[in-house]
């Protein structure tokens, strides 16, 4: 009988290991989006200040890089957000180990 091996992920280079990097330890969400045209944009909102309505601006992420993550089973989509112009997923850092949680209920998060 064959049972599964553990896939070794391939190094990462410098970019990619930032980029994993932001998207682990992120204080914000990070999104992928992808417009109705096929642009892809992955990112995340900087606030400015630490206080609310400080303002802010939008950091794009390498798509390259966070298309190779993904392809490599690194990070890993949520749900999505579908509006005429354009699609948003959640994008997080998969769980190393875990089963498959697709169909799962979600918790929300509470700070």
């Amino acid at each position: 009988m064959l049972r599964a091996l553990p896939r070794t992920p391939a190094p990462l280079g410098p970019g990619g290991s930032e980029v994993l990097r932001l998207i682990t330890v992120q204080r914000v969400p990070v999104c992928l989006t992808v417009h109705a045209n096929g642009r892809r944009r992955y990112g995340y909102w900087q606030p400015v200040g630490a206080g609310a309505g400080q303002g802010g601006c939008h950091v794009a992420l390498p798509t390259d890089e966070c298309d190779a993550l993904h392809a490599a089973g690194r990070i890993v989509l949520g749900d999505p957000v579908v509006d005429p112009a354009k699609t948003t997923y959640p994008v997080r850092p998969a769980v190393r180990g875990a089963p498959g949680t697709a169909g799962a209920p979600r918790q929300a998060l509470t700070a």
